[in-house]
């Protein structure tokens, strides 16, 4: 193990000293004699040290493109423990040196998302202001439920929901927000916040002084707008599932009869979920003629905009968004295309004082009304939880770093990567497109066709290969761990790669390595 980093004394030898005899005091010590410890301040110091430098050498090495994404092995081997490496849980305390070996494992046995060549989720890249501001954010270690707790951090969130709600096109004297944990989290608030402002006694009374209500949302929509339901005792069968074009879009004539058809069997409407940026194509609903059909009907809109919402910062994109001002609440993750560190999410609300009334109980030992203070400023009884994760300082952070206009250029270049991709594909006979358009999002979906099937004919003996394709070539991928992309079958379309760019250092020779990678491991296929 290295030596502490210490600065500061009159003589090297002396600091080296004391570096070496930390080093052997810390092989032996256990977290005890950390601060709180009486004198344990050195002790800490030395300790955190060592393990800043552990993150360093990890952020570093995810911006290597001659290191792996990921070290893959199987549950059973993790468990079992490796090189030192266990998950078991002591009855006595471990050394220090054992916990930063514990640290460095995690690292190395995990998946680097930061890595450039790191395609599978929505959610990548590693941000280095983002990261400061995580650290800072576990170091602060508050709460999000009053401000005599957590006085900056609940002025962040404020400033950061008002400059969101102007983007998406709100006056400056509506709408309220919260941030969330997920994107899922946020779709249920949406959903909570209708019920609750077409039938208030549903707080107190409970579903059964109802009607049996209806929503709405797209095949293609996140599948949490349906779990939601079902957390929310309206019931999975409740939700209508609106039929969508080749693109992924809603089609606002199938939103219309669908509508119809729930009230005919005696179902009442009341929510519609509009997606901006499918999770699987990147499609954006046609947010104005949704918007019309809302209010013909006066029931709530949602746009969940968790995956597109990034696209309001870019100037050369934000048109494919038209229409979410109409909206009456927004889902927007910053933790997705804008890069920040998971996890960041937001619920928009178009009619400010709706959080409070819908969630407000009053806990008597958080939310006193004769505080030295402005009590408005006590949030915490707008949210469904009590606890509630700092998740603002690390965007605040970002937004200072960056500006607006640094999150532009960003979306942009993640949405010119896609375009790359795009036309490569087009390029090469080894690979099919699984729409032809254009990709209006980072999303770029096709299939690897191997050499054995490129001269079969269209048919289900060519589909059933082929659906075995994508999921053999991930499996080698991962473990190799040289790249990393998702797969999957939507509808009647076999399985298919799905790749998404949301981290800023992949560059086209990242793009290019993907193709050429997929084709070295399928080629046998």
């Amino acid at each position: 193990m290295k030596n502490f980093p210490f600065s500061g004394g009159p003589e090297p030898a002396l600091r080296l000293c004391v570096c070496v005899c930390v080093c052997v005091c810390v092989c032996v010590s256990v977290c005890a004699d950390l601060l709180p410890a009486s004198c344990g301040e050195e002790m800490t110091r030395g300790f955190l040290q060592e393990l800043v430098d552990i993150l360093l050498g990890f952020i570093c090495k995810s911006n290597q493109r001659s290191s792996k994404v990921l070290d893959f092995h199987h549950p059973h081997q993790l468990k079992e423990g490796l090189e030192g490496f266990s998950l078991d849980l002591p009855d006595q305390p471990e050394t220090l040196e054992q916990l930063l070996v514990d640290c460095r494992d995690t690292l190395k046995y995990g998946v680097s998302t930061g890595h450039p060549r790191f395609f599978n989720q929505l959610s990548s890249g590693l941000d280095v202001i983002g990261v400061a501001g995580e650290w800072l954010t576990s170091t602060a270690n508050t709460n999000m439920f009053t401000y005599e707790v957590s006085p900056v951090f609940l002025l962040i969130e404020e400033v950061l929901l008002k400059k969101m709600r102007s983007i998406v096109g709100w006056a400056d004297d509506e709408g309220d927000g919260l941030f969330c944990p997920g994107g899922t989290i946020s779709n249920l608030y949406s959903i909570l916040l209708a019920r609750y402002h077409f039938y208030p006694e549903v707080k107190t009374r409970g579903m059964g002084a109802l009607p049996r209500l209806a929503m709405f949302t797209s095949e293609h929509s996140h599948y949490s707008v349906k779990k939601s339901a079902a957390v929310l005792g309206i019931g999975t069968e409740n939700v209508v599932v609106v039929k969508c074009d080749e693109r992924g879009k809603i089609i606002p004539a199938a939103l219309e009869t669908s509508i119809a058809t729930a009230k005919e069997k005696g179902l009442v409407p009341f929510y519609v979920n509009a997606t901006a940026g499918t999770t699987v194509y990147g499609a954006f609903d046609p947010l104005n003629a949704i918007a019309d059909i809302c209010h013909s009907h006066t029931l709530w809109m949602h746009v969940d905009a968790a995956w597109g919402g990034g696209l309001l910062m870019s100037d050369r994109h934000r048109m494919k968004l038209q229409g979410i001002e109409r909206a009456c609440s927004v889902t927007w993750n910053p933790h997705k295309m804008m890069g920040v560190p998971l996890q960041c999410s937001a619920i928009l609300v178009k009619k400010r004082g709706l959080l409070q009334e819908c969630n407000k109980l009053g806990a008597q030992y958080l939310f006193q009304m004769d505080k030295p203070y402005d009590v408005s400023y006590d949030t915490g009884d707008k949210s469904i939880q009590c606890g509630r994760h700092v998740d603002v300082f690390k965007l605040w952070l970002m937004w200072k770093a960056k500006g607006s206009d640094g999150f532009g250029s960003q979306v942009n270049k993640c949405l010119e990567n896609a375009e790359y991709l795009y036309d490569q594909l087009q390029k090469r006979t080894e690979f099919e497109l699984v729409f032809k358009n254009k990709p209006e999002h980072s999303n770029v979906c096709f299939w690897y066709i191997p050499p054995s099937l490129r001269s079969l004919p269209p048919g289900s003996d060519r589909d059933r290969r082929l659906h075995q394709v994508a999921p053999r070539i991930k499996g080698r991928m991962m473990e190799k761990g040289s790249v990393l992309i998702g797969y999957q079958p939507l509808g009647t379309k076999v399985n298919f790669f799905r790749c998404v760019f949301s981290n800023p250092a992949t560059q086209q020779e990242d793009i290019d390595f993907l193709l050429d990678e997929i084709c070295k491991l399928g080629a046998d296929l």
